[in-house]
């Protein structure tokens, strides 16, 4: 016992003696911030050491490294007195450098630090640490800036020459050349522009439309000679008049940037060259027209003499450059420079998916990107941007088309959306929908336009997006209060246009137009404000107002967001399909976790509809608390409401009265299967309530399903959402694994009835580790070789995987706990399968052993949740039918069907980048697959074109529905139970 704690105690003396020294030498930092990284570093490590065993952490010297950044970061973003070398904050590229660690790493392991030593850091730095923090803000910074340096580069090889005309310097390697220093200029000019104008409210929208206007500063500036166009080909520059080409019209044509949007970043992207580079514009528009502005019309450009030759071109690197750094140290962010270069940073392989870090098309290494940012130009290499193959079309701006998919280009489309939709429409409440409003018991008018003020008022006003916005919308030129403003108008058009298309289809259920229930219910409205917010916020992609910050500015919960989605997506039939899938992917969050995080509305229902639950809610503290009044929200957020009436709001009644007419089942207004909900139509019509009763008091009887209370059916709805996307999560997962459909079927039912009969297993916790526990548990009562490092292994290739599911797994430890431990605690995924799992679902797991069947017990063991009748009945695995082969030719018999994600491992693996599999004969003999699909695409152009897109989405919803409600695959044999000995150790080991 003495020599392993001894042991222990010389691990941890060791460790504080690395930090110490990176501190003090490599970081060099002064005495104030080493004394508060070592104190911060002594009150975590038994934290630290006590990881070093967990499931999937890596190497102790692994887990070590990213400790002590994570400590760093912490210091340097809430330390007071974070200063290091000349005065200059600790960066996050410094601390990385330090450590030899990878941005992609340091994001996986942040969180999961956050979680465990949360306590220490509220104590030390209060509790407000985790929004100082800016975690979030920084992981979408992240992504933005690898999107559009991807988008750069494209845009670049696109428009330019890579140099001049030289072959490259390595020989062997002739068809890939380097990118020039206009390249390495572009983007530098981007980033200190990107930096100036959107250093409040960065968002992805408006950095791809300054990025465009550094296109087009290099277009009529970069020698004509590097061209890799003609401007006078009208596939490239359509947009022309008498006077030549209109650059700014044809790029935004081609780039679907708006007109007004890019004259505005082109003025300040001038003004920055002639403040920063002290350039100035040629007065001779002719003479300039001799030149680079050849066939070009020069309305709305500026020209600068001999601004990119040769001499200036190097002084105004450097200006850039020093620019640049000057900003980066004081602002303590990441160097973005490396992100114009493919190969070159220390983004690493891989990427973080389910929420953290998506960093579209990664393949990074960690080189000495990191060198001192205050060497000059001439003394460092070239940006190095990555080596791209020429087309062997030439010109391959000309003759591109269509732009591939990429985050920014998804962006800019959903953004001409609602340029073209929504921001037209009027602010105010169409003439239709306000006879809706005066149709209620009382007039809602009112209440309803001064609701939507408040709330958006609360949304997007500085203070929710940070002190920086705060600070900008005092000192600055008003532009970003203008887009804040901007952005609360489209919400608002938003929100009235669905509200309208919904009211109509409920006036058509109910055959009048007396909607007081629906129109006068305050968490109803907020939800449809914030869903309306949400989608404005996603298009544009901002940085620091991210979801779940909506839920959190309207008063509401995730379980409240999950009853409108799909009635949102219902009733705006012109949404684009990239938004349907944001909400999807929403939907799924909420389901998954939020809705049964601590405080979720969810428990409100579920105490009413499963009064069996209630002392345990009430033991974990899990209930919501009231709403905050507008009242509340006016004030807290100092909105000024100007011409509108007073606050007319009064508290709601629990009880709303009911229609006369009886809410009927109503599905077939607007259907879309393209949005792909996890959760449409799974159960039937008498428990889906319409829009009242979904809002109504959890206590009212809802008369659509046969006098049951309103909680009832919304709790029965919720977790049969909860039921079909286990069903879809453990088929993806047990096909990885490779199990039989028999041992998928026992998990499935395992799962089943832990919803119905232990429910209260899923609290404050996520479904997935429910999964991961009951497939091992299944595998182990099986009888197979199967351990949890396999399972985490595969889990992780999933794309809804965080580190921190099988990392961090809540617990509330009761009084006598066999690890006596009491009160709250995270653990991993071992140590609850062991001390919670197992001994809540034991005599379930026992009756699933070999020789049982799958659906045996249908009825609840004694002593557990007795069920309630909306509890999806247990069943026999369904038949989740995957997408079908599309037939893509009326005269020859080609298939094509999309890519499954099991197979996906093997066709993208290192040794073979093959997207493609072709099953059957060859159209020739002894030929290659590659000329199969060229033989292919030859017959299938040669014949009658198919305009449009392949739509895999031939399996609805509702067959997949169907499968999920009822089925009983025969009776349950009466068997045997199979004696075993339920698993209690599970494997230590990093997968």
């Amino acid at each position: 016992m003495n020599g392993g704690a001894n042991a222990s105690n010389n691990a941890a003396a060791a460790m504080e003696e690395r930090f110490a020294d990176v501190c003090k030498r490599k970081l060099v930092l002064d005495e104030s911030t080493t004394r508060q990284a070592m104190q911060l570093f002594k009150e975590t490590k038994i934290i630290l050491l006590s990881s070093m065993s967990s499931l999937g952490s890596g190497s102790p010297e692994e887990i070590e490294r990213s400790w002590c950044a994570c400590v760093l970061y912490c210091v340097s973003k809430l330390g007071n007195a974070g200063k290091a070398k000349e005065d200059r904050g600790i960066t996050l590229r410094q601390i990385l450098r330090a450590f030899d660690l990878k941005i992609v790493d340091f994001f996986k392991e942040m969180p999961q630090f956050c979680i465990k030593v949360g306590f220490i850091l509220t104590g030390l730095y209060g509790s407000d640490w985790e929004k100082r923090l800016e975690l979030q803000e920084l992981q979408a910074n992240l992504v933005h800036l690898c999107s559009l340096g991807r988008h750069y580069r494209r845009a670049y090889q696109e428009l330019f020459l890579l140099n001049d005309g030289k072959p490259a310097n390595n020989s062997s390697e002739l068809n890939v050349q380097q990118a020039s220093e206009y390249y390495d200029f572009g983007w530098l000019l981007f980033l200190v522009l990107r930096n100036q104008a959107s250093s409040a409210v960065k968002n992805l929208l408006t950095s791809t439309t300054e990025l465009v206007s550094v296109l087009a500063v290099l277009i009529i500036h970069i020698p004509v000679r590097l061209r890799n166009f003609s401007i006078e080909d009208s596939s490239c520059f359509a947009k022309k008049s008498d006077k030549g080409v209109n650059l700014i019209a044809s790029l935004c044509e081609r780039y679907l940037t708006s007109e007004d949007e890019l004259s505005k970043a082109l003025q300040k992207t001038n003004i920055l060259i002639k403040g920063i580079l002290k350039k100035k514009p040629c007065s001779d528009v002719s003479e300039c027209q001799q030149g680079s502005l050849s066939f070009i019309d020069p309305e709305g450009l500026t020209f600068f003499k001999n601004f990119l030759e040769e001499d200036s071109l190097k002084s105004s690197l450097q200006v850039l450059e020093k620019e640049y750094v000057n900003g980066l140290d004081t602002k303590g962010e990441l160097d973005a420079r490396m992100f114009a270069n493919e190969e070159d940073s220390l983004l690493g392989s891989g990427s973080l998916s389910g929420g953290a870090l998506k960093l579209p098309g990664t393949k990074r290494k960690y080189d000495d990107v990191m060198a001192s940012p205050t060497k000059s130009t001439a003394s460092r290499a070239p940006m190095s941007p990555p080596r791209f193959c020429p087309s062997p079309n030439g010109n391959s701006f000309c003759n591109s088309k269509m732009a591939p998919f990429t985050p920014v280009s998804t962006a800019m489309t959903t953004a001409k959306w609602l340029r073209s939709a929504i921001s037209p429409l009027p602010s105010k409440p169409s003439g239709e929908l306000l006879r809706f409003f005066s149709a209620c018991d009382k007039d809602v008018t009112d209440d309803i336009t001064c609701r939507a003020a408040i709330i958006l008022g609360a949304i997007f006003t500085g203070s929710s997006f940070g002190e920086r916005m705060c600070t900008s919308l005092r000192n600055t030129s008003g532009m970003d209060a203008i887009w804040t403003e901007q952005r609360k108008m489209e919400a608002l058009k938003l929100y009235y246009r669905v509200l309208e298309s919904m009211c109509r289809a409920e006036s058509q259920i109910l055959s009048g137009s007396n909607l007081t229930s629906l129109l006068s219910n305050e968490r109803f409205h907020r939800c449809m404000i914030a869903c309306s917010a949400e989608l404005v916020l996603a298009t544009h992609k901002t940085v620091t107002m991210m979801f779940p910050a909506v839920l959190e500015k309207t008063g509401i919960t995730a379980f409240d967001l999950s009853k409108v989605i799909e009635s949102f997506v219902r009733h705006e039939d012109s949404l684009p399909r990239e938004l349907k899938r944001h909400l999807n992917s929403l939907e799924e969050r909420l389901l998954e976790s939020m809705a049964w995080e601590k405080g979720s509305s969810m428990y409100n229902s579920l105490i009413v509809a499963r009064p069996t639950l209630s002392a345990e809610i009430n033991r974990l503290g899990l209930l919501a608390e009231p709403m905050p009044s507008l009242d509340a929200i006016a004030v807290h957020h100092d909105i000024s409401l100007g011409g509108l009436p007073p606050l007319p709001f009064h508290k709601q009644p629990d009880e709303v009265r009911s229609p006369k007419r009886a809410c009927t089942e109503r599905r077939n207004v607007l259907v879309d299967n393209s949005f792909r909900s996890p959760v449409k139509d799974v159960i039937k019509s008498k428990f889906l309530p319409p829009l009242q009763s979904a809002f109504a008091s959890p206590t009212r009887p809802n008369p659509a399903a046969g006098g049951e209370t309103c909680a009832e059916t919304g709790i029965g709805v919720f977790l049969s959402k909860i039921t079909k996307l286990a069903a879809i999560r453990i088929k993806c997962l047990c096909e990885r694994l490779q199990l039989s459909q028999q041992i998928l079927e026992r998990v499935y039912s395992l799962v089943q009835q832990i919803i119905s009969q232990q429910t209260a297993l899923f609290f404050n916790r996520h479904i997935d580790q429910i999964i991961l526990c009951c497939i091992y548990g299944v595998a182990k009562i099986s009888q197979l070789a199967l351990t949890f490092k396999e399972i985490i292994f595969s889990y992780r290739k999933q794309s809804q995987c965080k580190p921190q599911v099988f990392r961090s797994v809540y617990v509330n430890w009761p009084s006598r706990s066999r690890s006596g431990k009491i009160g709250e605690d995270h653990v991993d995924i071992i140590t609850f399968y062991n001390e919670v799992f197992i001994p809540t679902v034991k005599p379930l797991l026992v009756d699933l052993g070999p020789g049982t069947s799958p659906n045996r017990n249908n009825e609840p063991k004694s002593g557990g949740d007795a069920p309630f009748p909306e509890s999806p009945r247990l069943s026999r695995f369904p038949n989740l039918p995957d997408m079908s082969p599309k037939k893509v030719s009326a005269t020859h018999n080609v298939y094509v069907s999309p890519l499954r994600s099991s197979k996906m491992d093997t066709l993208l693996s290192p040794s073979s980048k093959s997207y493609y599999a072709c099953v059957g004969e060859s159209t020739h003999a002894f030929q290659s697959p590659s000329k199969d699909l060229n033989a292919i695409n030859t017959r299938l152009n040669s014949g009658k074109k198919v305009n449009g897109r392949l739509n895999f989405d031939v399996v609805s919803d509702l067959v997949v529905a169907r499968s999920l409600s009822d089925q009983n695959g025969g009776s349950a044999a009466a068997m045997a139970v199979f004696g075993t000995r339920t698993p209690v150790k599970g494997e230590q080991q990093d997968p």
